[in-house]
């Protein structure tokens, strides 16, 4: 870190120096054999990351947005086609949606997951759809519009809850694709499988962002898709690489949206750490619980449902005076981060979907409210309690101004 007295929102430093000699014999390689785009390091991160997620397949891409277009598109979507998601999350997810031809569909998250509130959905597919009597499928009632899927979204690092999600996709003969960009190892207990299961791995497809921020990050953008459908996997794979079957043979159009092998050499070094790395972030969580207990009644620590094993990506607390608090910590030389102060609904690029204040007031409320404190796996016991201090100093002094 640059400057030791302050404590980063989040440390890229930190691990590439711990990894240099890995990480440089990567670049060493590449320049050796001039193998650039694909080839031997891809091929080798995708079997890597598939057994890491539990999936049959991954298929490596060049970013987190470009695994979702692609899962869609490959997944059947047609022009005009409703996608229903959360809109608590980053806008990669609806853009996705959108740029395959998709329609957006919102429904709201749980309060204490941030997460697709399973209930929301089934509201939204029983009281605001309807079954077409000659093909069966499932419209929404307003528009007449087909519902395609749905994309629960993995936020800051905890899994949604899957299986009542699941089931209403299989009921309504839906798919599901996983936005995972934030969820790299988070694990869901799943009731009706009575088993863990890995986040990546349970709907026909899922996406993974490999931003340099994330809890398995790039030396810039990359991606990927997993699935355990075969044929799901063979046609990203076209897509990815301007529809070829094989070199000049086009069975389709495609986009040019491949992983460089430098950027997989790269994520398969530091994959092999990643375990490690998310034990460290739970730990660290589960401290700055312990830590903030005595100010609960001002500061929300994120909860972590029964059913999920998190990563912690983030680690995301709400406040009331949120404007307050961050200029407090950073006084005192402590990062800090808000995803995301404007839900997607309310957001300038989809005033024409006409939603309006109060149509998801649960996303708006705690879009009002978050705050991430800094998070990562290379955190001191040291810098996390001086956090946790400043924090409960900041709730301190409100208080007795109240008083």
């Amino acid at each position: 870190m640059a400057n030791p007295t302050k404590i980063p929102f989040l440390d890229l430093v930190t691990p590439h120096q711990d990894l240099e000699a890995e990480l440089l014999a990567v670049v060493k390689k590449a320049f050796s054999n001039a193998g650039f785009i694909g080839g031997p390091m891809v091929e080798e991160f995708e079997r890597e990351f598939a057994a890491f997620c539990g999936a049959n397949y991954c298929v490596g891409v060049n970013s987190g947005t470009d695994a979702l277009r692609f899962a869609f598109m490959a997944a059947g979507v047609q022009p005009g086609d409703i996608i229903v998601t959360v809109p608590h999350t980053f806008i990669a997810t609806t853009e996705a949606i959108s740029q395959a031809g998709g329609q957006i569909a919102f429904v709201d998250i749980h309060e204490q997951t941030f997460t697709m509130d399973p209930e929301k959905l089934r509201e939204y597919l029983e009281t605001r759809c309807e079954i077409n009597p000659k093909s069966g499928e499932l419209l929404e009632s307003a528009s007449k519009r087909r519902i395609a899927g749905i994309v629960p979204v993995h936020l800051y690092g905890q899994t949604a809850d899957m299986d009542p999600i699941l089931e209403l996709a299989e009921k309504y003969n839906l798919f599901v694709i996983e936005d995972a960009c934030q969820a790299h190892g988070a694990q869901y207990f799943s009731k009706k499988d009575n088993t863990w299961k890995l986040a990546g791995s349970m709907g026909k497809a899922a996406a993974f962002s490999f931003y340099p921020g994330k809890n398995l990050g790039a030396c810039g953008e990359a991606g990927a898709l997993t699935t355990n459908d075969e044929a799901m996997a063979r046609r990203v794979r076209m897509i990815r690489d301007h529809g070829q079957a094989k070199k000049y043979y086009h069975d389709i159009e495609g986009y040019n949206g491949r992983l460089d092998s430098i950027q997989a050499g790269w994520l398969s070094v530091k994959l092999r750490h990643l375990a490690k790395w998310n034990e460290s972030r739970r730990a660290h969580a589960h401290r700055y619980h312990e830590l903030l207990a005595e100010a609960k009644d001002a500061v929300v620590v994120p909860v972590e449902a029964p059913w999920t094993k998190g990563v912690y990506h983030l680690y995301v607390v709400r406040v009331q005076d949120r404007e307050a608090f961050q200029a407090a910590l950073a006084e005192a030389g402590i990062g800090t981060g808000i995803h995301y102060p404007i839900p997607l609904h309310l957001q300038k690029a989809y005033e024409s979907l006409n939603f309006k204040q109060g149509d998801f007031p649960v996303t708006e409320r705690v879009a009002s409210e978050i705050v991430s404190l800094p998070m990562y796996p290379q955190m001191t016991g040291e810098q996390r309690s001086r956090v946790a201090a400043k924090v409960r100093e900041f709730v301190s002094a409100k208080l007795s101004v109240v008083r």
